[in-house]
């Protein structure tokens, strides 16, 4: 599960640094994952990380997808 998240926070990053306005809802799906994991490690100090990651996913997310879908001058 380990590679797992690994895969889907670079995948993440990667997205975004390309500007797919799609990546921060990929970074807010592994925050589901990193709770499993932290529950199944009985490592709860992931638990702390998840909601600060999520606001940060979400905001983003919120961000990007509206400036992805407002209309533009070109589109009036």
């Amino acid at each position: 599960m380990d590679w797992l998240l690994t895969i889907m926070g670079c995948s993440t990053f990667l997205l975004a640094g390309k500007k797919v306005w799609w990546a921060w809802y990929l970074g807010l799906a592994t925050q589901v994952v990193w709770v499993v994991y932290a529950i199944l490690t009985v490592q709860y100090g992931f638990l702390l990380g998840v909601p600060l990651y999520g606001a940060v996913y979400a905001w983003n997310a919120y961000k990007w997808t509206k400036e992805r879908f407002e209309p533009t001058e070109t589109d009036i």
